[in-house]
């Protein structure tokens, strides 16, 4: 994990924590390999602070659910076992199926041109080789729909399980040519969305998540929370 120091002119708890929590959900944490131990001094030397506000920050991650603290042994970024992923995947469909529903109806013609530029992007043979842009602007779309749905509630909760989705979707877009399968379903979306269908809408967002589902169910080994590894 690299990260830049903190100026201590601004609120240093609070800054402590974005910077972690942004680190840590950018991480691919569901690869094979990936290194969840997160070493408290070397954290604190790229910050540039002292121990005490890091530690504050981790206890706000604990609690986001984001590492675990293990006695004796250190602090870990937590994985989802795969129960947990499938789950997260589910109320994920829910939530934006919703909100594709409210954005046929409510979103403005600039807001619904706003999602087209973002996916227009990978309308070529290249989409699959630019995997790791093509995995950020997949996220930017996600939420996207979740803003132009004009409820903020809405996207209030579904925030909270974004923390966690994004980790599980870097992992999964590199698999199975889910790109190219995910660039025509983000194409199907807008058009439902154009169209002002707000069924059909809700259908392609719905049915584009569950293909997630689908494939995490039937191709991810089982998962381990990180406090059971360490």
């Amino acid at each position: 994990m690299k990260l830049r120091p903190i100026a201590t002119n601004f609120t240093l708890k609070d800054h402590v924590y974005e910077r972690l929590r942004e680190a840590i959900t950018e991480m691919d944490i569901y690869s094979a390999d990936a290194d969840l131990r997160l070493d408290e001094r070397s954290l604190a030397e790229q910050l540039n602070i002292s121990r005490t506000p890091l530690r504050d920050a981790i206890a706000r991650l604990e609690a986001d659910g984001l590492v675990t603290v293990v006695p004796r042994k250190g602090v870990y970024v937590q994985r989802k076992s795969l129960s947990e992923v499938l789950e997260m995947i589910i109320a994920w469909a829910a939530l934006e199926s919703m909100a594709a529903r409210l954005a046929a109806e409510r979103a403005t013609d600039t807001e619904i041109a706003s999602l087209r530029k973002i996916a227009s992007k990978y309308d070529d043979e290249l989409s699959p080789t630019r995997i790791a842009e093509y995995s950020d602007d997949n996220l930017r779309f996600h939420l996207r729909i979740l803003e132009i749905s004009q409820c903020a509630l809405l996207k209030t909760m579904a925030e909270g399980l974004f923390l966690h989705m994004q980790a599980v979707r870097w992992r999964a877009m590199g698999e199975a040519d889910r790109v190219k399968r995910s660039v025509v379903d983000h194409a199907e979306i807008i058009e439902a969305i154009e169209a002002r269908d707000p069924d059909d809408a809700a259908l392609r967002v719905r049915e584009h998540t569950m293909r997630l589902y689908e494939h995490v169910q039937k191709t991810w080994t089982r998962l381990e929370l990180t406090s059971n590894q360490a």
